[in-house]
């Protein structure tokens, strides 16, 4: 019998979509100094999301916008194909919004959307960052973008000793608990137009990406780098590197 449902068309037509990663990192960190080119398990942090990006399959061209002399001069030494873009004075500095950096970013490159990480996530895979690309793809236009998420069964509170997600009278088993979800901070996918109306990479109808724990740790402190590094270590020594 013949097929008469109408065909799902791509908003991209017959050419592959064209997808730009943002790689926002500065020279200086307040908590763990230098922590962006400082060596992390026989290399500089950020070398390990550059090489997740590049092999993932899924990334048309890796940008990376920095403040740092010293990352812009290995970069283009150590990854010719990625492009380094100087950040502008007005947009350096840690209080800087993060969202005003990727309007910066955007409008610079065009692209059909956007993914943005940190490279303070050395353990995100290249099969993890193309899962998320097709599953946005998937997903699109209905939701508009996508952000990793680790889910939690916790008992949690709120400042004012409140249970947000469970009873203390009935105290029902942790993995019973209805989930809850962290921005794990590792991956957002965005279009530019959704970042422009909303000032925001996460949309009005995002879809949550689930992203193991070890895999999503992020560093933010002294703590974070050595415990990332050991799991990386670990997580290498068990053959895991895609």
């Amino acid at each position: 019998m013949k097929n008469t449902s109408p065909e799902k068309r791509s908003p991209w037509g017959s050419r592959p979509p064209r997808v730009v990663a943002l790689v926002p990192m500065r020279h200086d960190s307040e908590r763990v100094p230098g922590k962006n080119h400082r060596d992390f398990a026989g290399a500089p942090l950020y070398h390990h999301i550059l090489r997740s990006l590049l092999e993932c399959g899924r990334v048309t061209r890796v940008v990376v916008d920095t403040d740092s002399p010293l990352i812009r001069a290995d970069a283009a030494r150590r990854f010719p194909d990625v492009v380094c873009i100087e950040r502008p004075a007005a947009l350096c500095g840690g209080e800087v919004s993060m969202n005003r950096i990727l309007l910066h970013d955007v409008s610079l490159f065009e692209a059909d959307f956007y993914i943005q990480t940190h490279s303070t996530n050395p353990l995100l895979r290249p099969r993890t960052i193309a899962r998320a690309v097709d599953a946005f793809m998937a997903a699109y236009p209905g939701h508009d973008s996508l952000f990793g998420v680790t889910v939690l069964r916790s008992r949690l509170w709120d400042a004012a000793g409140r249970p947000l997600n469970h009873d203390p009278d009935v105290l029902a088993r942790t993995q019973d608990l209805p989930p809850v979800y962290e921005d794990n901070s590792n991956l957002y996918i965005f279009t530019a137009a959704g970042l422009r109306r909303g000032g925001n990479r996460i949309g009005e109808r995002p879809l949550f990406f689930e992203i193991p724990r070890q895999e999503a740790l992020d560093i933010d402190e002294e703590c974070d780098f050595r415990l990332a590094e050991l799991a990386y270590h670990a997580t290498r020594d068990q053959g895991g590197t895609t």
